[in-house]
């Protein structure tokens, strides 16, 4: 019932999902993990895990800028590139 299920979702959707997990995973790994073990008290990792969150948004904020910029500019990146 779930490979039917999956059929019908595109290959570039499930890599996506895949992509996300994994940048999910480093994020919790590096970012979070470290943040939260170096504080001591629970008001300490509560605020250290807001701010972690922060650094999520901003990380996805600056994807997202650069990947537009790739999109609008793409035709002069790929003749500088030497396309």
């Amino acid at each position: 019932m779930i490979a039917f299920g999956l059929a019908k979702i595109g290959h570039q959707y499930v890599l996506f999902g895949i992509a996300a997990v994994i940048c999910l995973i480093t994020f919790v790994t590096l970012i979070l993990s470290p943040a939260l073990s170096g504080a001591g008290r629970m008001w300490e990792k509560a605020a250290a895990g807001a701010l972690s969150l922060f650094v999520l948004a901003a990380l996805i904020v600056g994807g997202v800028v650069i990947g537009l910029v790739i999109v609008k500019y793409w035709p002069e990146i790929h003749e500088f590139i030497g396309g």
